[in-house]
Order: C-alpha cells, then sequence, then structure tokens
C-alpha cells in the first residue's frame, strides 16, 4: 500500500509522491525558547518525528527541519526578568529542550536552525515583497505585508478574505494600510536590549515571526519542498501568511502538502496556566518514564484531540508493561530486530502506518502480537514484535532490565490516588473510584478497604 497523508489545503487523503522520487523534505515549525517545553510540544514533536520515522522505513530519504524561534517578545520580556543576554536564555532552554526530547525517544532533525541564524535571508525576503509591491513601510516604522494583495489568501484556512482576522499574535498597528496586514520586520524600540536588535535597509529592527519560517525553509529546502508541518493552532494565521510571503516572493508554489496535528486537552480542557492544568515535559517525566509518555502518545492518531490524564498515563504504562512482558517470556534480547514485512501482521501494521500514520491500528497489531507470544512463545512473533515497534520508537530496551527498572513503587503516588478515590466515594462518582481501583491493580498494587481505611500491596 502506498503512502497516504491526509493534507488540510486540499481537505482530503492523498497518496504521496515527493518532488524529487526517494526523497522527503518535511518542515515543522519548532518552538520559542523563552521556557521550558510543554506537553502541548510534546504532542507535535512526536506526531512529526513518528512521521519522518516511518517514511525513513519506507526507504526515503529524510531532509527534516524543525526551526527555533530564538527571538520574541516573550523571550526579552523573560531575559529581562531574569537580568540575563537573551543569548543565555536561549541557550538555557534549547539544552532543556534537547534533554526533554532525548528523554522522549524524539530524534533530533536533520537541521534545526535558530532564526537569529538567518537574520539575512529574512531582509532579502521581505526587499523581495517590497519590491514586488507586496510589502510597504508603515508609519510605525515596521515593513508589513499587504494581504489583500496577495490573491489567494486565505485558501489553508478555508475561509474568504472579509472572514479572516488578524490572529492573537499579529498586533493591529497604527500605520497598517490593512487590519489583516502583518508585520515582517519590526522597528526597535528604545526600551529593548540591544541583542533584540539588527541593522537593515528598512531601520534598526527585528524580524516578525512569520518570515522567520519561510526564510528558513527556502534556505535549507528550497522554496518548494513537500510537507510542511506544525500543531493545527498554526494554521491561521502563522501557516497562512508563511504561504503569502514565500508564494509572493517566489511567483510559484510552496509546500505541496500541509500537516496538521490536533491539539492538546488536560483532562478534557485545554492546557492553560490560568486555569492550573499545564505541565511542562519535565514536570510529567518526574512521574513517568519516558517511553511511558511516548507510547501514551502513540495511543491516539496525530490528528485528533489529545487527552492528557494521569488515569490515561497509567493506563498506558500498564500495557506497555504488557508489551514487554511479552518480549521477556518469549527470551527476546535488546537488540533491533528485522521485520518481515510478508509476515501478515507486519503488512497489517504498515497498512495502518501507511493510512495516514495509524498509529492507533499499529498498536494494536502490536498487542495481537503479544498475545501470540503469550500463547504460543514462537520467536517469529516475538522478533517481529520487537522490530515493529523499532519503527515506532518503542520496546528498544532490554525486556527485563526494563521491568525490573519498572517495578518500584512510587508510594507517594498511591497514597493520592487513594485519597482520590475516597474523595471520588464520598462525591458517589463511583465509576472514577472503580477506575483508580482497577489502574492500581493493572499495576500489581491491589487495594484492601477496612473499618480503619484503605491499604495497598503488591499482588
Amino acid at each position: 500500500m502506498t503512502l497516504r497523508i491526509h493534507n488540510t489545503l486540499s481537505r482530503a487523503t492523498e497518496v504521496f509522491t515527493p518532488i524529487e522520487p526517494g526523497h522527503v523534505r518535511l518542515y515543522v515549525c519548532g518552538i520559542t525558547v523563552y521556557d521550558h517545553s510543554h506537553m502541548g510540544h510534546a504532542r507535535f514533536m512526536m506526531a512529526f518525528d513518528v512521521a519522518q520515522r516511518w517514511m525513513k522505513t519506507l526507504g526515503y530519504r529524510v531532509t527534516y527541519v524543525r526551526n527555533i524561534t530564538d527571538i520574541d517578545d516573550k523571550i526579552i520580556k523573560r531575559s529581562l526578568e531574569r537580568g540575563i543576554s537573551i543569548r543565555a536564555l536561549t541557550e538555557e532552554m534549547i539544552a532543556a529542550l534537547h534533554e526533554d526530547t532525548d528523554a522522549l525517544g524524539i530524534e533530533r532533525p536533520t537541521h534545526e536552525p535558530r532564526a537569529t541564524q538567518y537574520v539575512p535571508q529574512m531582509l532579502e525576503m521581505i526587499a523581495t515583497l517590497e519590491r514586488k509591491g507586496l510589502g510597504y513601510r508603515a508609519a510605525s516604522g515596521d515593513v508589513d505585508f499587504a494581504v489583500r494583495k496577495f490573491p489567494g489568501y486565505g485558501k489553508l484556512s478555508g475561509k474568504s478574505i472579509n472572514q479572516l482576522r488578524a490572529g492573537e499574535r499579529v498586533a493591529v498597528l497604527d500605520g497598517k494600510e490593512d487590519p489583516l496586514d502583518f508585520v515582517m520586520w519590526k522597528a526597535a524600540k528604545p526600551s529593548e536590549p540591544d541583542d533584540a536588535k539588527w541593522p537593515s535597509e528598512f531601520g534598526i529592527g527585528r524580524p516578525g515571526w512569520h518570515i522567520e519560517c519561510s526564510a528558513m525553509c527556502k534556505a535549507l529546502l528550497g522554496e518548494h519542498f513537500d510537507i510542511h508541518g506544525g500543531g493545527l493552532d498554526l494554521q491561521f494565521p502563522h501557516h497562512e501568511n508563511e504561504i503569502a510571503q514565500s508564494e509572493g516572493a517566489s511567483g510559484g508554489p510552496f509546500v505541496n502538502v500541509w500537516m496538521h496535528n490536533g491539539l492538546l486537552n488536560i483532562d478534557n480542557e485545554k492546557m492553560s496556566k490560568s486555569l492550573g492544568n499545564f505541565f511542562t515535559i519535565r514536570d510529567v517525566l518526574e512521574r513517568y518514564d519516558g517511553e511511558t509518555i511516548r507510547f501514551f502518545m502513540l495511543r491516539t492518531h496525530y490528528r485528533s484531540p489529545f487527552n492528557f490524564s494521569d488515569l490515561n498515563l497509567d493506563d498506558a504504562k500498564s500495557a506497555l508493561r504488557r508489551l514487554y512482558t511479552a518480549l521477556d517470556k518469549g527470551g527476546v534480547s535488546g537488540s533491533f530486530e528485522a521485520v518481515d514485512w510478508k509476515d501478515p501482521r507486519a503488512a497489517a501494521f504498515r497498512e495502518a502506518m501507511n493510512d495516514d500514520f495509524n498509529t492507533p491500528i499499529a498498536v494494536a497489531v502490536l498487542f495481537e502480537l503479544a498475545a501470540e507470544v503469550n500463547r504460543e512463545g514462537r520467536s517469529a512473533e516475538v522478533g517481529l514484535l520487537k522490530g515493529l515497534g523499532a519503527t515506532l520508537g518503542i520496546l528498544q530496551q532490554a525486556p527485563r532490565a526494563y521491568l525490573q527498572a519498572g517495578a518500584s513503587v512510587d508510594e507517594a503516588r498511591i497514597a493520592r490516588l487513594i485519597d482520590e478515590r475516597r474523595a471520588a466515594k464520598v462525591a458517589g462518582d463511583f465509576p472514577r473510584a472503580d477506575a483508580i481501583r482497577q489502574d492500581l491493580a493493572g499495576q500489581g498494587i491491589v487495594l484492601k478497604d477496612s473499618a480503619q481505611g484503605t491499604t495497598w500491596v503488591r499482588a
């Protein structure tokens, strides 16, 4: 089966054919490094890590670019708050980003460009757009993009230009010809530090957010490439504005396939610091190992909304241990096992992954194999389970070592869940109380209720 990918631009799942045979060029909008990466960041990085891994499994050479935004209003504000340079702040946060992604088994991209390294390319593109009448110098000193002068603006978001409104990250400033126009070059403010400013023919300033990605795409992948990805929240205005800039400058097509991952919710609510349900990756890594978090995310299709909760994570942990238990029973080593794609179970796995990276169906195949191992213990099933897991970046640890490492008990967490179960029973939420008992039982913890309270023992 040929790889098929859902294209946000066409709103259809299409057969994927790279521009250059055998070579996929992929760009994904990365992180603004003013703070530690959160679980929403983990969501999009996981989605595209899985995609690029699978394309390499199919035999493609993949040039994967995931940028870093290292100049931004939030970065300037945070550096001033901490009394350190922008460079010191961003270097610290980039190092933390790498620690977090390594823990989740997310492979480093082929290129990880930083916006500040590509300012000359941004200025060149802005100058081209000005010459073409698509950019203009506003009274504020900024250089803005004239949205209504670009035919087809709105084709990615699917709205007419009169329906669109300036996005939340696009300030509507005095001097704009139209409220939808967006900034490409920001004039420097006296209050901003020197390391946030660059000289240019447009005056001293810094690049806008959208021009950064357009310039880095062109520099590393060319004016026309295969796939551009990012979170669904970037579809408008960021990706819409990238199309306008890049196609406005080149006069030709920009990207063939647009991929957008679904957003992350915490207990069915949008993650938000104001709601008190905001988690960084390292917050979660303090309570769960990286492979459990990775496996947890694989169980939801990348385009679907993703619901993050301790209950779901605990279930994922138990499920992953079942897979490792099957490998341990089969006596598999920690080494990689080659996949026989002629095997009907491998073919079913490949069919799922070729259908727009359908990881939930692929993971179901892994559990079918684990069940066969537990029944029969045959080496073919054991090796296939290990090999298919490798394509998803899981099941590569020595099973016995993994199971022993996970055998330690987090007593504080158990006590917290017992308290939560007690509160659920008092409130009459007996399904939640039962779910907590079952979750702990799946991890080998048995609860015992008595008149004196609830205690626990290992199964």
